[in-house]
């Protein structure tokens, strides 16, 4: 389902859901130090930022749409003082509005106590936890998932009176995928999904100055931290001024971490279970090469997440690597709506070939993925206006062929090229020589030894949370596979 007002990266990719940081740190210059650590998430969401800062009285957020250099002055951050802080940078998913009462941290009243919550992730039984609330007085300013969770939060502890109490009576309520960090004028809390579908990090500053929570360790080390561990599927974290405490809040399940987050979310400086994503594109590259070869003269990569996959893919042929396409970065998600002229242009506004590199050869173009087609469909006509002989499509992930219901925006089938054409289909209608994906098992043990389990629901349709069916009766195609309705 294409989108005339979004650029490259929303029409035909896999979005995330957003990016949560977290901080306490008595002493250090904590909003500067979550804008920093913000900035380095800024791939994860772009519609809006923001950053809630306790200083042991009382909680303050500063939030707005836009990127985080755009809502973030220097008199802002000097206005956010204390000791503790979240932060927030997002892309909408479930209650998919970008006013600025989606945008996060939520504040919420806990008696006379205030929290703020970010969120990552999808909530597959909010609307039911939502009424439920109703009914007991609690209202709500938008219909997001992530406000139900603050919500849900303060009520249980106000009931027992006990932050992490009421931290793991949410817990036991919340389906889907969730990777969230809580702060109080005095506490900083965080915690993950018992499937781990969302990654969640623990980071510790030199020197005891402090601890850092985040959804990549490529956060940790622009402010400065030293990655600890990820937090485990199921745990709650507290930071405050007796230290970093953990405890096991619900049973941890069948281990699922979203495997795009290795293919495509994730910066390639990011390490999820000790492992790097680099290396793991990489070895998606090598292990494509030994799937699916072919002669050709050169090897490319669709930046940014592509080029290691292409690199790996090079080395393991022994066909050269080179650089065909140039990103322009500086087009990012953007608020000034360009011209159907300029829409016209499609990937131009974010890609232009070197003539000079791709002109007369036979090239193998290495991408993450292919989710609508539209973007693959441009980058194939391009290459071969700037003058390749053959455009052969390499893709590091498999057909997605199934909707996603944990926090990426496909959550409906008819909006997925493979699951509507096959592949020789989707080759034609892409107007490549040749088109080959890498295979599931391929994929999974370019990563397995990094990780013992991944949610791979887009590619086989196996979702490790069951779904409602008021969620997911009008998702499926006819004849498309079982679907996962309760």
């Amino acid at each position: 389902m294409e989108q005339d007002n979004e650029l490259l990266e929303s029409i035909d990719k896999m979005e995330e859901a957003c990016g949560v940081f977290g901080i306490y740190a008595p002493g250090e210059d904590v909003s500067r130090m979550t804008y920093f650590g913000l900035h380095a998430l800024q791939h994860r969401g772009q519609e809006s930022a923001g950053i809630a800062v306790g200083d042991n009285t009382s909680v303050t957020v500063f939030k707005d749409l836009g990127l985080v250099p755009q809502i973030f002055k220097d008199s802002d951050l000097n206005a956010l003082t204390g000791h503790v802080a979240i932060g927030h940078t997002r892309y909408s998913t479930s209650g998919g509005s970008s006013s600025w009462e989606y945008a996060q941290p939520h504040l919420s009243a806990i008696g006379e106590t205030i929290i703020a919550l970010a969120h990552n992730g999808t909530l597959v039984n909010s609307n039911k936890l939502r009424a439920e609330l109703i009914t007991r007085n609690i209202s709500f300013r938008s219909t997001s998932d992530s406000e139900v969770a603050a919500k849900l939060i303060g009520y249980f502890t106000q009931e027992t009176n006990h932050m992490r109490e009421g931290i793991r009576l949410t817990m036991e309520l919340l389906e889907g995928a969730y990777a969230m960090v809580v702060i109080t004028a005095e506490a900083l809390y965080a915690f993950r999904d018992p499937n781990g579908i969302r990654p969640l990090s623990i980071g510790k500053l030199p020197d005891d100055r402090g601890w850092v929570i985040a959804s990549e360790t490529c956060a940790f080390d622009i402010v400065g931290a030293e990655f600890v561990r990820d937090v485990e599927p199921g745990e709650i974290i507290r930071v405050n001024k007796d230290g970093l405490v953990a405890e096991q809040a619900v049973p941890a399940q069948r281990r699922s971490l979203c495997i795009f987050e290795h293919v495509y979310f994730a910066r390639p400086d990011s390490i999820f279970d000790g492992y790097s994503v680099y290396a793991a594109r990489l070895e998606m590259g090598r292990q494509l090469a030994r799937e699916a070869p072919v002669d050709a003269d050169l090897v490319i990569g669709v930046p940014d997440s592509g080029v290691p996959s292409a690199v790996g893919y090079a080395q393991e042929s022994g066909i050269p690597f080179d650089t065909g396409l140039v990103k322009n970065r500086y087009v990012g998600r953007t608020f000034i709506q360009p011209t159907q002229a300029l829409r016209k242009l499609g990937v131009r506004l974010k890609l232009n070939p070197l003539k000079e590199i791709i002109a007369g050869k036979r090239l193998i173009v290495v991408d993450d993925s292919i989710v609508r087609g539209t973007t693959s469909k441009q980058i194939v006509q391009m290459l071969r206006d700037a003058g390749a002989t053959e455009v052969h499509m390499r893709v590091v992930s498999p057909e997605v062929r199934f909707p996603c219901f944990y926090g990426i925006d496909t959550d409906t089938q008819d909006q997925l090229i493979a699951a509507n054409k096959s592949t020789e289909e989707i080759r034609e209608h892409l107007g490549a020589d040749s088109l080959a994906y890498i295979s599931l098992e391929g994929l999974v043990n370019s990563v397995k030894a990094a990780h013992p389990g991944f949610c791979s629901a887009c590619f086989d349709g196996k979702y490790p949370v069951g779904i409602p069916e008021a969620l997911c009766k009008n998702s499926f195609l006819e004849g498309q596979g079982p679907k996962p309705c309760e």
